[in-house]
Protein backbone atom coordinates (compact mmCIF):
# COMPACT_ATOMS: atom_id res chain seq x y z
CA UNK A 1 0.00 0.00 0.00
CA UNK A 2 1.05 3.52 -0.75
CA UNK A 3 1.60 5.26 2.53
CA UNK A 4 1.79 8.49 4.08
CA UNK A 5 6.03 7.81 5.12
CA UNK A 6 6.82 7.48 0.97
CA UNK A 7 4.86 10.63 0.47
CA UNK A 8 7.11 12.42 3.26
CA UNK A 9 10.40 10.89 1.65
CA UNK A 10 9.36 12.77 -1.40
CA UNK A 11 9.20 16.22 -0.11
CA UNK A 12 12.94 17.31 -0.56
CA UNK A 13 12.48 15.80 -4.67
CA UNK A 14 9.47 18.62 -4.38
CA UNK A 15 11.14 21.07 -3.10
CA UNK A 16 14.54 21.30 -4.51
CA UNK A 17 14.57 19.22 -7.12
CA UNK A 18 11.62 20.18 -9.44
CA UNK A 19 9.09 16.84 -9.11
CA UNK A 20 5.44 17.17 -9.98
CA UNK A 21 2.83 15.71 -10.99
CA UNK A 22 3.08 16.99 -14.29
CA UNK A 23 -0.76 16.35 -15.24
CA UNK A 24 -4.18 14.87 -14.52
CA UNK A 25 -5.95 14.18 -17.27
CA UNK A 26 -9.25 13.18 -17.04
CA UNK A 27 -11.09 11.39 -20.31
CA UNK A 28 -13.92 11.19 -21.55
CA UNK A 29 -15.88 9.04 -24.52
CA UNK A 30 -17.54 11.49 -26.66
CA UNK A 31 -19.43 8.64 -28.39
CA UNK A 32 -22.58 9.01 -26.75
CA UNK A 33 -22.88 12.01 -27.92
CA UNK A 34 -22.48 11.62 -31.79
CA UNK A 35 -25.15 13.24 -33.65
CA UNK A 36 -26.10 13.98 -37.16
CA UNK A 37 -26.90 17.38 -36.13
CA UNK A 38 -24.28 19.92 -35.95
CA UNK A 39 -25.79 21.89 -33.72
CA UNK A 40 -26.83 19.01 -31.50
CA UNK A 41 -23.52 17.37 -31.66
CA UNK A 42 -21.84 20.40 -30.05
CA UNK A 43 -24.45 20.69 -27.38
CA UNK A 44 -24.14 17.31 -26.67
CA UNK A 45 -20.40 17.30 -26.55
CA UNK A 46 -20.45 20.60 -24.31
CA UNK A 47 -23.13 19.20 -22.17
CA UNK A 48 -21.09 15.95 -21.17
CA UNK A 49 -17.61 17.94 -20.58
CA UNK A 50 -18.61 20.53 -18.55
CA UNK A 51 -20.85 17.76 -16.36
CA UNK A 52 -18.06 14.98 -15.79
CA UNK A 53 -15.13 17.42 -15.62
CA UNK A 54 -16.77 20.50 -13.49
CA UNK A 55 -14.77 19.20 -10.10
CA UNK A 56 -11.69 17.82 -11.97
CA UNK A 57 -9.35 21.21 -11.66
CA UNK A 58 -10.82 22.16 -7.87
CA UNK A 59 -10.28 17.96 -6.78
CA UNK A 60 -6.47 18.58 -8.12
CA UNK A 61 -5.88 21.20 -6.67
CA UNK A 62 -7.52 20.02 -3.06
CA UNK A 63 -4.78 17.11 -3.27
CA UNK A 64 -1.52 19.01 -4.15
CA UNK A 65 -2.68 21.00 -1.26
CA UNK A 66 -3.26 18.01 1.06
CA UNK A 67 -0.33 15.86 0.17
CA UNK A 68 2.36 19.11 -0.54
CA UNK A 69 2.42 17.68 -4.20
CA UNK A 70 2.49 20.15 -6.89
CA UNK A 71 0.01 18.90 -10.12
CA UNK A 72 1.15 21.16 -12.40
CA UNK A 73 -2.10 20.72 -15.59
CA UNK A 74 -5.30 19.68 -15.18
CA UNK A 75 -6.21 17.97 -18.57
CA UNK A 76 -8.41 16.52 -20.63
CA UNK A 77 -8.56 14.23 -23.35
CA UNK A 78 -11.87 13.08 -25.62
CA UNK A 79 -12.55 10.90 -28.08
CA UNK A 80 -10.60 11.19 -31.81
CA UNK A 81 -13.00 14.49 -33.31
CA UNK A 82 -12.55 12.85 -36.59
CA UNK A 83 -14.99 10.07 -35.45
CA UNK A 84 -17.22 11.81 -33.40
CA UNK A 85 -18.37 14.54 -36.36
CA UNK A 86 -17.97 12.47 -38.75
CA UNK A 87 -22.21 11.93 -39.49
CA UNK A 88 -22.59 16.21 -38.70
CA UNK A 89 -19.51 18.01 -40.48
CA UNK A 90 -19.98 18.33 -44.40
CA UNK A 91 -17.25 20.98 -44.82
CA UNK A 92 -14.04 21.64 -42.65
CA UNK A 93 -16.14 25.03 -41.05
CA UNK A 94 -18.50 22.32 -39.76
CA UNK A 95 -15.43 20.37 -37.79
CA UNK A 96 -14.09 24.51 -36.55
CA UNK A 97 -17.29 24.67 -34.68
CA UNK A 98 -16.65 21.53 -32.99
CA UNK A 99 -12.70 22.90 -32.38
CA UNK A 100 -14.86 25.68 -30.74
CA UNK A 101 -17.05 24.25 -28.51
CA UNK A 102 -13.97 22.10 -26.86
CA UNK A 103 -12.58 25.15 -26.26
CA UNK A 104 -15.93 26.83 -24.61
CA UNK A 105 -16.00 23.24 -22.59
CA UNK A 106 -12.27 23.53 -21.62
CA UNK A 107 -12.46 27.31 -20.81
CA UNK A 108 -15.71 26.66 -18.60
CA UNK A 109 -13.94 23.91 -16.25
CA UNK A 110 -10.78 25.88 -16.41
CA UNK A 111 -8.07 23.00 -17.45
CA UNK A 112 -5.16 23.96 -19.00
CA UNK A 113 -5.41 21.86 -22.02
CA UNK A 114 -7.78 19.69 -23.95
CA UNK A 115 -6.74 17.03 -26.42
CA UNK A 116 -8.72 15.06 -28.66
CA UNK A 117 -8.96 17.03 -31.45
CA UNK A 118 -7.75 14.17 -33.79
CA UNK A 119 -8.08 11.67 -36.78
CA UNK A 120 -6.74 8.31 -36.74
CA UNK A 121 -5.62 7.48 -40.11
CA UNK A 122 -2.65 5.40 -40.03
CA UNK A 123 -3.94 3.14 -43.19
CA UNK A 124 -6.59 4.87 -45.12
CA UNK A 125 -8.89 8.24 -44.87
CA UNK A 126 -12.00 8.20 -45.24
CA UNK A 127 -14.00 11.53 -46.71
CA UNK A 128 -14.50 12.60 -43.47
CA UNK A 129 -10.88 12.04 -42.12
CA UNK A 130 -9.83 14.21 -44.98
CA UNK A 131 -12.21 17.32 -44.06
CA UNK A 132 -11.37 16.94 -40.44
CA UNK A 133 -7.46 17.45 -41.44
CA UNK A 134 -8.29 20.63 -43.17
CA UNK A 135 -9.61 21.82 -40.98
CA UNK A 136 -6.70 21.70 -38.38
CA UNK A 137 -5.38 25.09 -39.26
CA UNK A 138 -8.19 27.31 -38.95
CA UNK A 139 -9.30 25.37 -35.09
CA UNK A 140 -6.15 26.29 -34.36
CA UNK A 141 -5.94 29.30 -34.90
CA UNK A 142 -9.17 29.89 -33.38
CA UNK A 143 -9.09 28.31 -29.95
CA UNK A 144 -6.50 28.77 -27.21
CA UNK A 145 -6.95 25.40 -25.43
CA UNK A 146 -7.49 22.96 -27.79
CA UNK A 147 -4.65 20.40 -28.64
CA UNK A 148 -4.40 18.04 -31.96
CA UNK A 149 -2.61 15.15 -33.87
CA UNK A 150 -3.26 12.81 -36.34
CA UNK A 151 -1.97 9.32 -36.44
CA UNK A 152 -0.16 8.43 -39.31
CA UNK A 153 1.24 4.81 -39.20
CA UNK A 154 1.60 1.67 -37.27
CA UNK A 155 3.56 -1.61 -37.02
CA UNK A 156 0.44 -3.13 -38.25
CA UNK A 157 -0.16 -1.09 -41.41
CA UNK A 158 2.64 0.67 -42.25
CA UNK A 159 2.44 4.53 -42.61
CA UNK A 160 0.04 6.33 -44.96
CA UNK A 161 1.83 8.23 -47.33
CA UNK A 162 -1.03 9.79 -48.52
CA UNK A 163 -1.72 11.90 -44.98
CA UNK A 164 2.10 12.26 -44.60
CA UNK A 165 2.20 14.35 -47.82
CA UNK A 166 -1.42 15.90 -46.71
CA UNK A 167 0.35 16.66 -43.11
CA UNK A 168 3.09 18.85 -44.83
CA UNK A 169 1.10 20.71 -46.04
CA UNK A 170 -1.15 21.20 -43.01
CA UNK A 171 1.68 22.00 -40.54
CA UNK A 172 2.63 24.64 -43.37
CA UNK A 173 -0.82 26.37 -43.33
CA UNK A 174 -1.42 26.18 -39.42
CA UNK A 175 2.05 28.11 -38.93
CA UNK A 176 0.70 30.62 -41.54
CA UNK A 177 -2.72 30.90 -39.44
CA UNK A 178 -1.66 31.18 -36.29
CA UNK A 179 1.59 32.95 -36.03
CA UNK A 180 3.46 29.65 -35.68
CA UNK A 181 2.20 29.09 -32.57
CA UNK A 182 -0.68 26.47 -33.57
CA UNK A 183 1.81 23.89 -34.67
CA UNK A 184 3.24 23.94 -30.74
CA UNK A 185 -0.20 22.40 -30.44
CA UNK A 186 -0.06 20.03 -33.08
CA UNK A 187 1.41 16.38 -33.28
CA UNK A 188 1.62 13.56 -35.68
CA UNK A 189 2.72 10.24 -34.61
CA UNK A 190 3.37 6.28 -35.21
CA UNK A 191 1.90 3.94 -32.82
CA UNK A 192 -0.43 6.74 -30.69
CA UNK A 193 -1.42 4.77 -26.87
CA UNK A 194 -4.62 5.46 -26.82
CA UNK A 195 -4.03 6.40 -22.92
CA UNK A 196 -1.92 9.13 -23.63
CA UNK A 197 -1.99 12.15 -20.41
CA UNK A 198 0.82 14.18 -22.14
CA UNK A 199 0.16 16.93 -25.07
CA UNK A 200 -0.26 17.79 -27.72
CA UNK A 201 -1.08 14.03 -28.56
CA UNK A 202 -3.45 13.22 -25.76
CA UNK A 203 -6.82 11.51 -26.68
CA UNK A 204 -9.50 9.19 -25.36
CA UNK A 205 -9.02 5.79 -27.66
CA UNK A 206 -12.06 4.01 -28.43
CA UNK A 207 -11.11 0.79 -26.45
CA UNK A 208 -11.25 3.13 -22.98
CA UNK A 209 -14.35 3.27 -21.14
CA UNK A 210 -16.76 5.74 -20.60
CA UNK A 211 -14.08 7.71 -18.45
CA UNK A 212 -10.87 7.27 -17.01
CA UNK A 213 -8.04 9.30 -15.07
CA UNK A 214 -4.31 8.83 -16.55
CA UNK A 215 -1.80 10.44 -14.66
CA UNK A 216 1.29 11.91 -16.17
CA UNK A 217 4.42 12.54 -13.88
CA UNK A 218 7.84 14.00 -14.47
CA UNK A 219 11.18 14.54 -12.60
CA UNK A 220 14.45 15.05 -14.20
CA UNK A 221 15.97 17.31 -11.59
CA UNK A 222 15.40 13.96 -9.07
CA UNK A 223 17.23 12.06 -11.48
CA UNK A 224 20.30 14.19 -12.03
CA UNK A 225 20.46 15.16 -8.43
CA UNK A 226 20.27 11.30 -7.47
CA UNK A 227 22.77 11.13 -10.38
CA UNK A 228 25.17 13.58 -8.60
CA UNK A 229 25.82 11.20 -6.20
CA UNK A 230 27.11 8.96 -7.31
CA UNK A 231 29.38 10.63 -10.05
CA UNK A 232 31.81 8.22 -11.62
CA UNK A 233 30.20 4.87 -10.00
CA UNK A 234 30.13 1.90 -12.31
CA UNK A 235 26.84 1.37 -14.81
CA UNK A 236 25.57 -1.25 -12.60
CA UNK A 237 25.80 1.79 -9.85
CA UNK A 238 24.07 4.11 -12.42
CA UNK A 239 21.49 1.78 -13.59
CA UNK A 240 20.58 1.14 -9.88
CA UNK A 241 20.03 4.73 -8.91
CA UNK A 242 18.02 5.69 -11.81
CA UNK A 243 15.79 2.90 -11.06
CA UNK A 244 15.55 3.60 -7.57
CA UNK A 245 14.47 6.93 -8.85
CA UNK A 246 12.12 6.36 -10.61
CA UNK A 247 10.39 3.76 -8.38
CA UNK A 248 10.04 6.90 -5.83
CA UNK A 249 8.48 9.12 -8.61
CA UNK A 250 6.22 6.48 -9.83
CA UNK A 251 4.47 5.66 -6.05
CA UNK A 252 3.71 10.10 -6.24
CA UNK A 253 2.22 9.44 -9.34
CA UNK A 254 0.25 6.35 -8.47
CA UNK A 255 -0.96 8.37 -4.82
CA UNK A 256 -2.61 10.70 -6.86
CA UNK A 257 -3.56 8.91 -9.29
CA UNK A 258 -5.71 6.85 -7.07
CA UNK A 259 -6.73 9.68 -4.98
CA UNK A 260 -8.14 11.77 -7.61
CA UNK A 261 -9.91 8.52 -9.05
CA UNK A 262 -11.89 7.89 -5.73
CA UNK A 263 -12.69 11.86 -4.70
CA UNK A 264 -14.28 11.98 -8.72
CA UNK A 265 -15.73 8.68 -8.88
CA UNK A 266 -13.97 7.49 -11.94
CA UNK A 267 -11.45 4.96 -12.72
CA UNK A 268 -8.22 4.94 -12.93
CA UNK A 269 -6.45 4.14 -15.58
CA UNK A 270 -2.33 4.28 -15.89
CA UNK A 271 0.46 6.48 -14.21
CA UNK A 272 2.20 7.68 -17.44
CA UNK A 273 6.25 7.95 -15.67
CA UNK A 274 7.97 10.19 -18.47
CA UNK A 275 10.57 12.37 -18.06
CA UNK A 276 9.08 15.19 -19.07
CA UNK A 277 11.38 18.11 -18.67
CA UNK A 278 10.22 22.28 -18.39
CA UNK A 279 12.02 25.16 -19.36
CA UNK A 280 13.36 25.54 -15.75
CA UNK A 281 16.63 25.46 -14.92
CA UNK A 282 17.84 22.03 -13.06
CA UNK A 283 14.57 20.38 -14.98
CA UNK A 284 16.20 18.97 -17.85
CA UNK A 285 17.06 15.46 -19.77
CA UNK A 286 19.67 17.04 -21.45
CA UNK A 287 21.34 17.76 -17.78
CA UNK A 288 20.70 13.80 -16.76
CA UNK A 289 23.33 12.96 -20.12
CA UNK A 290 25.65 15.28 -19.12
CA UNK A 291 25.47 14.15 -15.33
CA UNK A 292 26.50 10.93 -16.65
CA UNK A 293 29.58 12.21 -18.94
CA UNK A 294 28.93 14.05 -21.98
CA UNK A 295 30.10 17.79 -22.42
CA UNK A 296 26.50 18.36 -24.11
CA UNK A 297 23.92 16.64 -25.25
CA UNK A 298 24.23 15.64 -28.77
CA UNK A 299 28.47 14.54 -27.89
CA UNK A 300 29.35 10.92 -29.38
CA UNK A 301 27.43 8.58 -26.34
CA UNK A 302 24.22 10.39 -26.39
CA UNK A 303 22.07 7.82 -27.77
CA UNK A 304 23.90 4.82 -25.64
CA UNK A 305 23.41 7.17 -22.21
CA UNK A 306 19.64 8.02 -23.59
CA UNK A 307 19.04 4.30 -24.12
CA UNK A 308 20.24 3.29 -20.58
CA UNK A 309 18.33 5.97 -19.10
CA UNK A 310 15.25 5.36 -21.09
CA UNK A 311 14.78 1.16 -20.08
CA UNK A 312 15.75 2.18 -16.45
CA UNK A 313 13.45 4.81 -15.88
CA UNK A 314 10.81 2.28 -17.39
CA UNK A 315 12.24 -0.66 -15.23
CA UNK A 316 11.84 1.36 -11.98
CA UNK A 317 8.17 2.21 -13.02
CA UNK A 318 6.68 -0.86 -13.41
CA UNK A 319 8.05 -1.92 -10.17
CA UNK A 320 6.04 0.88 -8.59
CA UNK A 321 2.51 0.89 -10.13
CA UNK A 322 0.79 -2.18 -12.20
CA UNK A 323 -0.96 0.22 -14.34
CA UNK A 324 2.28 2.06 -16.23
CA UNK A 325 1.22 2.96 -19.84
CA UNK A 326 0.99 6.20 -21.64
CA UNK A 327 4.53 7.05 -23.09
CA UNK A 328 6.71 6.80 -20.43
CA UNK A 329 10.37 7.27 -20.76
CA UNK A 330 12.52 10.61 -21.27
CA UNK A 331 10.63 13.14 -23.60
CA UNK A 332 13.79 15.04 -25.73
CA UNK A 333 11.91 18.57 -26.45
CA UNK A 334 14.14 21.12 -27.62
CA UNK A 335 12.44 24.19 -26.90
CA UNK A 336 10.97 22.83 -23.26
CA UNK A 337 14.68 21.80 -22.21
CA UNK A 338 17.17 24.19 -21.68
CA UNK A 339 20.02 21.52 -22.04
CA UNK A 340 18.61 20.82 -25.22
CA UNK A 341 18.65 24.88 -25.73
CA UNK A 342 22.25 24.70 -24.79
CA UNK A 343 23.38 21.72 -26.86
CA UNK A 344 21.93 23.57 -29.93
CA UNK A 345 23.69 26.70 -29.54
CA UNK A 346 26.74 25.26 -28.89
CA UNK A 347 26.61 23.03 -32.31
CA UNK A 348 26.34 20.12 -30.59
CA UNK A 349 22.80 18.88 -31.13
CA UNK A 350 21.31 18.90 -34.83
CA UNK A 351 18.26 17.52 -36.19
CA UNK A 352 19.75 14.06 -37.11
CA UNK A 353 21.18 13.33 -34.42
CA UNK A 354 17.93 14.08 -32.30
CA UNK A 355 16.45 11.82 -34.88
CA UNK A 356 19.11 8.71 -33.85
CA UNK A 357 17.90 9.53 -30.36
CA UNK A 358 14.60 9.48 -30.83
CA UNK A 359 15.01 5.50 -31.68
CA UNK A 360 14.95 5.00 -28.34
CA UNK A 361 13.43 7.30 -25.78
CA UNK A 362 9.94 7.71 -25.78
CA UNK A 363 8.20 9.79 -28.44
CA UNK A 364 10.69 11.79 -31.26
CA UNK A 365 11.14 14.89 -32.80
CA UNK A 366 9.53 17.23 -30.39
CA UNK A 367 8.99 20.92 -30.68
CA UNK A 368 11.57 21.78 -32.96
CA UNK A 369 11.58 25.21 -34.82
CA UNK A 370 12.22 25.21 -38.31
CA UNK A 371 12.89 28.20 -40.81
CA UNK A 372 9.58 30.05 -42.22
CA UNK A 373 10.18 28.96 -45.70
CA UNK A 374 10.94 24.83 -45.36
CA UNK A 375 8.98 23.30 -48.16
CA UNK A 376 5.63 21.18 -46.97
CA UNK A 377 7.65 17.96 -48.72
CA UNK A 378 10.49 18.53 -46.66
CA UNK A 379 8.49 18.37 -43.55
CA UNK A 380 6.42 15.59 -44.78
CA UNK A 381 9.77 13.87 -45.26
CA UNK A 382 10.80 14.59 -41.84
CA UNK A 383 7.53 13.35 -40.59
CA UNK A 384 8.08 9.75 -42.86
CA UNK A 385 11.67 9.10 -41.34
CA UNK A 386 10.40 9.20 -38.47
CA UNK A 387 7.20 6.95 -37.96
CA UNK A 388 9.51 4.76 -39.84
CA UNK A 389 11.45 4.57 -36.63
CA UNK A 390 8.54 3.37 -34.89
CA UNK A 391 7.13 1.60 -37.26
CA UNK A 392 10.21 -1.06 -37.77
CA UNK A 393 10.53 -0.63 -34.20
CA UNK A 394 7.40 -1.16 -32.84
CA UNK A 395 7.32 2.07 -30.72
CA UNK A 396 5.69 4.99 -30.49
CA UNK A 397 7.49 7.85 -32.30
CA UNK A 398 6.00 11.82 -33.11
CA UNK A 399 6.87 14.62 -35.02
CA UNK A 400 6.10 18.38 -33.39
CA UNK A 401 7.70 20.54 -35.69
CA UNK A 402 6.96 24.58 -36.18
CA UNK A 403 8.18 26.30 -38.86
CA UNK A 404 8.59 29.61 -37.77
CA UNK A 405 7.14 32.26 -40.28
CA UNK A 406 9.65 35.08 -41.12
CA UNK A 407 12.48 33.48 -39.42
CA UNK A 408 15.37 31.48 -40.34
CA UNK A 409 18.36 29.81 -38.91
CA UNK A 410 20.35 31.51 -36.69
CA UNK A 411 17.44 33.64 -35.11
CA UNK A 412 15.21 32.12 -32.14
CA UNK A 413 11.59 32.07 -31.45
CA UNK A 414 9.60 32.33 -27.81
CA UNK A 415 6.36 30.20 -27.01
CA UNK A 416 6.10 31.45 -23.22
CA UNK A 417 5.06 29.10 -20.33
CA UNK A 418 6.22 25.45 -20.46
CA UNK A 419 6.35 25.68 -24.17
CA UNK A 420 9.74 27.56 -23.91
CA UNK A 421 11.75 28.99 -26.78
CA UNK A 422 13.58 27.91 -29.14
CA UNK A 423 16.77 28.40 -31.74
CA UNK A 424 15.71 27.57 -35.50
CA UNK A 425 17.55 24.78 -36.52
CA UNK A 426 18.96 23.76 -39.87
CA UNK A 427 17.08 21.26 -42.31
CA UNK A 428 18.76 19.24 -44.79
CA UNK A 429 17.70 21.48 -48.31
CA UNK A 430 17.77 18.56 -50.52
CA UNK A 431 14.75 17.53 -52.10
CA UNK A 432 12.47 14.82 -51.02
CA UNK A 433 9.88 15.57 -53.41
CA UNK A 434 9.27 12.54 -55.96
CA UNK A 435 9.25 9.97 -52.73
CA UNK A 436 6.34 11.99 -51.16
CA UNK A 437 4.42 12.25 -53.33
CA UNK A 438 3.69 9.47 -54.31
CA UNK A 439 0.58 7.84 -53.82
CA UNK A 440 -0.48 5.02 -51.18
CA UNK A 441 1.05 3.67 -48.40
CA UNK A 442 4.75 2.02 -46.74
CA UNK A 443 3.62 -1.20 -46.24
CA UNK A 444 4.15 -2.91 -42.42
CA UNK A 445 7.50 -4.64 -41.61
CA UNK A 446 7.15 -8.41 -41.93
CA UNK A 447 7.51 -8.69 -37.96
CA UNK A 448 4.26 -7.44 -38.07
CA UNK A 449 2.56 -10.82 -39.16
CA UNK A 450 2.36 -12.49 -35.88
CA UNK A 451 -1.13 -13.72 -35.64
Amino acid sequence: MINMYEVRETNEMIEKENLDVRTITLGISLLDCIDSDLNKLCDNIYKKITTLAKDLVSTGEEISHEFGIPIVNKRISVTPIALIGAAACKTPSDYVQIAKTLDKAAKAVGVNFLGGYSALVSKSMTAADRIFMESIPEALASTEFMCSSVNLGSSKTGINMDAVRLMGDIIKKTAEASDSMGCAKLVVFCNAPDDNPFMAGAFHGVTEGDSVINVGVSGPGVVKTALEKVHGESFEVLCETIKKTAFKVTRVGQLVAKEASKRLNVPFGIVDLSLAPTPAIGDSVADILCEMGLEYAGAPGTTAALALLNDQVKKGGVMASSYVGGLSGAFIPVSEDQGMIDAVEAGALTLEKLEAMTCVCSVGLDMIAIPGDTKATTISGIIADELAIGMINQKTTAVRVIPVIGKGVGESVEFGGLLGHAPIMPVNGFSCDEFVNRPGRIPAPIHSFKN
